[in-house]
């Protein structure tokens, strides 16, 4: 999930909006999750494709700031920018896990109250890496790569995905890039089809980190390709369709149901390979025509980031709470999930605002 481009270039205001847009549904995906019985029945069913939309996002900007500053730049000026753009919310959202953590003891993790706190520290300072930690020090229980704040799994393969656009694929010619993207996007589907979704991803082991590096591999060179050879027209109104059009797929009820899964990983497929880079593409070539829409877009794209990265540690809570009262239903939970979505949207504007633009502006000095 990244915003960083090129102050010398255009600026993509409406990405950055439908950024702040695929967030908030993350959130709401998370607060709904606990209320179903499974993966089959969560009321915002296909929210977790709203990942693979952050990576396809991630690598149009990456190919749109930096495919043509490869003469000027190094591969360790790179990093030095994506770690300054990236790391210190991972840092933060970290650490309010960490603060969190036995205080989320319930029926769902009885074992919370028995890590101790040489544990749940090492664990912490594993996460400020972003680096996953093996299931031996699963202190959560839910055989996360990032027990602390769960969605730190998928900034891991955003960095994987940006150490192979640095070191190797950023000299794959257009034809190259093409058949990498062909390739990654039968693999996807192929997934998909077979697993009826392409969920996952989360944990350290075999078959979880095929699933991530599947995840992100077509959608970020994707993207990468897309910025490449898209010529962006005019689009009135881009922002407002391809908001609904985002909200419209990430909310889609679940299809084909357990007797046939295949249904289900069809349409994943779809969505992902077709209906997102034509989202990413409408939204590239749409027009903000009013100030209040570019308030809009900036204030959303601003909080996306840090949204993302501080709102599971209060997830945390909600589904503690849920566990502990067994057969909470959604007209009961509302209530409380709408006071997690407002005070995670008010913490990340506030993590924004006192920590990491001052601590990013801090990082450009020390970073050169």
């Amino acid at each position: 999930m990244d915003n960083n481009t090129l102050i010398t270039k255009p600026h993509y205001p409406i990405l950055d909006g439908l950024r702040g847009v695929a967030a908030i549904i993350v959130v709401t995906f998370h607060l709904t999750e606990p209320l179903g019985t499974g993966h089959l029945d969560i009321i915002v069913n296909h929210g977790y494709l709203a990942v693979d939309f952050f990576f396809l996002l991630s690598g149009f900007v990456i190919g749109y700031a930096y495919d043509d500053r490869w003469h000027k730049m190094t591969i360790g000026g790179f990093f030095k920018r994506r770690i300054e753009r990236l790391q210190p919310l991972v840092i933060l959202g970290m650490t309010l896990g960490a603060i969190g953590f036995y205080f989320t003891d319930s029926t769902l993790w009885p074992l919370i109250h028995t890590v101790p706190f040489w544990k749940m520290l090492l664990v912490l300072l594993i996460g400020y890496t972003i680096l996953p930690v093996p299931l031996s020090l699963d202190i959560r229980g839910w055989q996360e790569m990032h027990p602390l704040n769960s969605v730190g799994w998928s900034l891991f393969f955003e960095y994987i995905a940006n150490i192979l656009y640095a070191v190797w694929i950023r000299k794959f010619s257009k034809t190259t890039l093409s058949v990498l993207v062909f390739v990654s996007a039968a693999a996807l589907a192929h997934l998909a089809i077979t697993n009826g979704d392409v969920s996952g991803g989360w944990t350290l082991n075999v078959e979880q980190v095929r699933v991530g590096i599947t995840r992100t591999i077509y959608p970020f060179f994707a993207g990468l390709l897309l910025s490449r050879i898209s010529k962006p027209t005019s689009i009135r109104h881009a922002f407002l369709w391809c908001s609904v059009l985002v909200a419209v797929v990430l909310y889609m009820p679940r299809i084909g149901g357990a007797n046939h899964l295949w249904m289900n990983g069809i349409y994943e497929s779809v969505c992902i390979i077709f209906i997102f880079p034509l989202i990413v593409y409408l939204g590239a070539s749409g027009e903000v025509h009013s100030q209040m829409e570019r308030r809009i877009c900036r204030f959303l794209g601003d909080i996306s980031y840090p949204l993302y990265l501080v709102h599971y540690p209060l997830v945390y809570f909600y589904v503690a709470w849920i566990s502990n009262h067994k057969g909470v239903t959604l007209v009961q939970a509302w209530p409380y999930a709408l006071v997690i979505l407002i005070v995670a949207i008010i913490l990340a504007y506030i993590s924004l605002i006192w920590y990491d633009e001052p601590v990013r502006k801090w990082l450009r000095k020390k970073l050169g």
